[in-house]
């Protein structure tokens, strides 16, 4: 960003402030403005060389002292002040809510990898996805995986305009003064200089693991609750109401990744950076802090590489792994992207991450520890779950004390015992997994699971359905499944009402003012009121949550209702096709099952859900007290184009594609004008079959109406008619 002469200037112009005495900053001879700019230059250069090279070059009280000079002087000039100014990086406003903002465009999950035969298949895909020969290379960029809270950064004419959380990947929360506290993170940049107007960046906010240590330090000498690890220290302060106590945190930003950028008519200049590594070199370019291609003094690896080919990456993988602990940051894989941009647009993407990216991640952390006891714990669809009570024990920063044993045939298979030593480690750095009893370490005292055959709750007996792993309380009433789906209905990922946590909705369950769900917008809020720990804000803000959530779009409620295999994504699917919730009382089997993705066993678990009269009193109950039942515009399909080459058409994919990934055929026929539908039926158009077509096939050719092309003529007929 600075070049050598650059720096030297910017140094010796700060030697020459710092000697400037105080009292003659505001003489009449100087000119207030050219200081201003000088001092906001240099702190800008301190800043870069502090926060993303490690390397000051003067010290922190010399900063401090420059620092003061350009506050005192924008304090006797206020006219100095603009959005860019150093000193407009942390502001004294508390932040009661945070907004919750669209991101310009998704950020999806990535897909995991766990050894080199993963990446191997990974590599194996893409050169399928892409249609390149078996033995050609792929250029890959791999970079560290770093263990924070992801960020999405946007400027606007060279100045950050706005920051926000991943979020759920489409909406996230806007923490826009929080983020303009890190000094790695530029208040402007000239993206301009490269015919950006507009830019989205995507990257990790992350704590190093010496200044983690030194907070928590200092928390525990203050008698506050000390922090498990980075990452939480990290994603707790994103969200800070007090930008000053965000800015304490010692928070530093690595961008990763060139989201989006438009130029001043709007246009993608995107292929202007052909590969995802020359995106990387302009942000590093422009003064954000980026893993590096060259190895820092001391380290024997660069934080980011092209590599040739997969063979190369998994030997890069190989070594950040045994180097891992070593790195001054926490991060727990290593993300591998396919470098050409034009290869990612021929991978595409599916609904949950991009087929041109893959996370490999490192060794679980292990340790060993004792199984003291098993509890059987009841969802909400009645699954009854052995979970495991360990003696506490430390593992990849977390203390672990339950983890789950899935079902009788998991115990029986390692042969697990209450009293055995166990080995525990944490899949993926995140999920408490046993990966085996040591028998070799038993004593005699050890004494075998038994698996109830009746409901540690009800007493009801329990049943095993053929196709699944697991006991289950058939007992719909049964108070543990209540409790649950009523605890399922308020969470986040379903209708999301703030202030009905676990605890809340067990202890009014308990008073008696909870029976069901609909109960849960009946609530008294004069009585809450009154409760211990509660008061009338409380009550108050809960009331508007639960308005809130009335109207959320019916995709919510579908999926709050704890319908078994009743996913996110299948409740989205059905959420489209419906005009109110109850028109599914009048579904048959075949109508779920012309949706695409919804298989028999989900088709058939909502198909009972909706034809119990006291599901259809819940839902109508909770239509009265207000809930909305009625689609709204989130769950409706994307329009299709007005005018086009399939313009007035109905069209619908079956099999696999051998030149573009689904989502690619699909959005490419919208843009066309056709409408995507969601099964065949006789309202269908055109059907277009890929490799290993199906049963969609035998029907459309049964109908004897439906077009059915190849994936070759699809593309000749927009072509062709383009």
């Amino acid at each position: 960003m600075y070049s050598a002469e650059a720096q030297r200037n910017l140094y010796e112009l700060s030697k020459k402030l710092l000697s400037s005495a105080a009292p003659s900053l505001f003489s009449i001879d100087d000119d207030p403005v050219a200081r201003a700019y000088d001092l906001a230059s240099v702190i800008r250069y301190h800043e870069w060389r502090y926060a993303l090279l490690n390397d000051p070059v003067i010290s922190d009280f010399e900063y401090d002292q420059l620092y003061k000079q350009l506050e005192a002087l924008e304090l006797e000039h206020p006219e100095l002040v603009n959005p860019d100014s150093p000193t407009q990086r942390v502001s004294a406003d508390l932040t009661a809510d945070f907004n919750t903002v669209a991101h310009l465009t998704p950020m999806l999950s990535l897909d995991n990898s766990y050894d080199a035969e993963d990446l191997r298949d990974f590599d194996e895909a893409v050169k399928k996805l892409c249609g390149l020969p078996k033995d050609a290379d792929v250029a890959y960029c791999a970079e560290p995986k770093f263990d924070g809270g992801t960020i999405a950064l946007v400027y606007e004419n060279d100045r950050l305009t706005r920051a926000a959380t991943r979020g759920n990947g489409e909406m996230g929360d806007e923490i826009t003064a929080n983020m303009r506290t890190l000094r790695s993170i530029p208040l402007q940049a000239d993206f301009s200089q490269y015919g950006i107007a507009k830019a989205e960046l995507r990257g990790e906010a992350i704590i190093r693991k010496d200044v983690f240590e030194k907070i928590n330090a200092r928390r525990e000498a203050e008698g506050e609750t000390v922090f498990a690890n980075p990452r939480n220290a990290a994603t707790g302060s994103l969200r800070m109401k007090d930008p000053r106590e965000a800015a304490a945190r010692g928070l530093e930003a690595f961008l990763y990744q060139l989201g989006y950028a438009v130029d001043a008519e709007g246009n993608s200049v995107l292929d202007r950076f052909p590969t995802h590594d020359d995106s990387i070199q302009l942000l590093g370019t422009l003064g954000f802090k980026t893993p590096v291609l060259e190895a820092a003094p001391g380290s024997p690896l660069p934080e980011r590489k092209v590599c040739g080919n997969i063979e190369e990456v998994i030997a890069f993988c190989s070594a950040w792994q045994d180097y891992r602990d070593n790195y001054p940051y926490e991060i727990d894989g290593m993300v591998i992207k396919v470098n050409s941009i034009a290869l990612q647009g021929r991978c595409g993407y599916t609904s949950h991450h991009p087929r041109w990216a893959i996370a490999f991640k490192f060794r679980a952390r292990q340790a060993t520890t004792q199984l003291r006891d098993v509890e059987f714990q009841v969802g909400k669809t009645g699954a009854v779950t052995p979970v495991a009570k360990l003696e506490p024990v430390q593992l990849a920063g977390v203390t672990v004390s339950n983890v789950s044993l899935h079902n009788e045939e998991f115990i029986k298979s390692k042969d697990i015992r209450i009293g055995d030593q166990v080995l525990v480690e944490r899949a993926g750095d995140v999920i408490p997994y046993i990966v085996k009893s040591l028998a070799e370490l038993r004593t005699g005292t050890e004494q075998e699971i038994v698996y109830p055959r009746q409901c540690p709750v009800c007493h009801t007996d329990l049943v095993k359905p053929e196709d699944e792993a697991v006991w289950r309380c058939v007992n719909a009433e049964c108070e543990a499944q209540v409790v649950q789906r009523m605890i399922f209905h308020t969470s986040k990922h379903a209708m999301d009402i703030e202030g009905m946590g676990e605890s809340t909705i067990i202890r009014f369950y308990k008073m008696g003012w909870l029976h069901s769900i609909a109960d849960l917008y009946r609530l008294d809020f004069d009585k809450i009121a009154q409760l211990e720990g509660f008061g009338e804000k409380s009550a108050a803000n809960m009331k508007a949550a639960l308005e809130v959530a009335k109207k959320n779009p019916i995709y919510r409620l579908l999926h709050s209702l704890s319908v078994h295999h009743l996913g996110q994504k299948g409740s989205k699917l059905l959420a489209a096709e419906l005009d109110h919730v109850l028109d599914l009382r009048n579904w048959d089997l075949e109508r779920y099952q012309e949706i695409k993705d919804v298989g028999p066993v989900l088709a058939k678990n909502v198909y009972n859900f909706f034809h119990n009269e006291k599901n259809i009193e819940l839902l109508q109950t909770m239509e009265d007290l207000g809930v909305n039942l009625r689609q709204t515009e989130e769950d409706k399909k994307p329009a299709s184009a007005a005018e086009g080459p399939l313009a007035g058409l109905s069209i619908l994919f079956t099999g696999t594609l051998s030149t573009m990934a689904r989502e690619a055929a699909e959005k490419m026929a919208a843009e066309a004008g056709a409408s995507l539908s969601s099964g065949v039926s006789k309202n269908l158009n055109i059907l277009v079959v890929g490799e290993k077509a199906g049963s969609k096939l035998k029907k459309a050719q049964a109908l004897g109406t439906v077009e059915i092309l190849t994936e070759g003529e699809f593309l000749a007929r927009i072509q062709q008619e383009a």
